[in-house]
Order: C-alpha cells, then sequence, then structure tokens
C-alpha cells in the first residue's frame, strides 16, 4: 500500500552549489548527504514540511549514460522543466526577503487568478514558482 510521495528530485549541474542555493537563500534543510563512490544521494527539505524531500540529483553515471547526462543538463539549463511550486504566506514580503539573500527573480510578484505568485530559478536553470497561499 502507497504511503505517498516521499521526495521529488530535480536535476541540478553542481550539487554543492545546489545545496547552498536551497540551503542559504531558501530556507530548506539538509535531509540526506550520503556518497557511494562518485555518486551522491542529496536531498533537502522545507522546514516546515518533514516527510517531503527535494533530491538535488547530478545527470551522470551511474544512473545515465554521460552522453544523455550532458543533454539533460542543458535542458535544465535553459529551463524547460516544467516548474516546482513554493507555497507562502506572503509572496510580496518572501519575494523581497529571498532577493535579499540573492535570488534572481524572473517574474516580479503580481495578483492573478485570485493570488500572488512571482517566479525564480535556482542556480541550475529550475524554474520556481512563488505562490502566496489563498
Amino acid at each position: 500500500m502507497s504511503q505517498g510521495v516521499g521526495v521529488v528530485g530535480v536535476y541540478v549541474r553542481d550539487q554543492d552549489e545546489a545545496l547552498d542555493f536551497y540551503v542559504n537563500k531558501l530556507g530548506f534543510k539538509v535531509h540526506t548527504d550520503a556518497k557511494n563512490g562518485d555518486y551522491r544521494w542529496l536531498t533537502v527539505q522545507h522546514p516546515e514540511q518533514p516527510s517531503f524531500q527535494l533530491g538535488l540529483f547530478k545527470p551522470a553515471p551511474p544512473t545515465m549514460d554521460a552522453a544523455t547526462a550532458v543533454t539533460v543538463s542543458e535542458i535544465v539549463a535553459k529551463g524547460a522543466m516544467p516548474p516546482l511550486v513554493l507555497i507562502v504566506n506572503d509572496c510580496r514580503a518572501a519575494s523581497e526577503a529571498m532577493k535579499s539573500k540573492g535570488v534572481e527573480f524572473t517574474q516580479k510578484p503580481v495578483e492573478r487568478f485570485g493570488a500572488v505568485d512571482a517566479s525564480f530559478r535556482d542556480p541550475s536553470g529550475n524554474g520556481w514558482k512563488l505562490i502566496q497561499a489563498r
């Protein structure tokens, strides 16, 4: 019987750079950082969602061949992956706090569809929507 989703992964070009971004700029906490040879299982979690982890995975062997890893990295860098969504109580305040920590926004907060949202990307190119809870 299923217990729900525990880890959702994003591809990152550099795991140390991603770790710094997600922990020091977005406020996530390290859950697991384990190495097995060249492979690194790195997950973080939002402090208010302890049962859910975000995997910061580098596209590389042994999970894919080297040519595929290059292609995946290029696709991520172009921002072609679907956006992730971070729910906040106040989108404008959250975006200002994140900007003060160096997060670069691709869309300032705007009101639409009955909510306020903004967009930013992580250092690898993964898109995020910052959406104010209703």
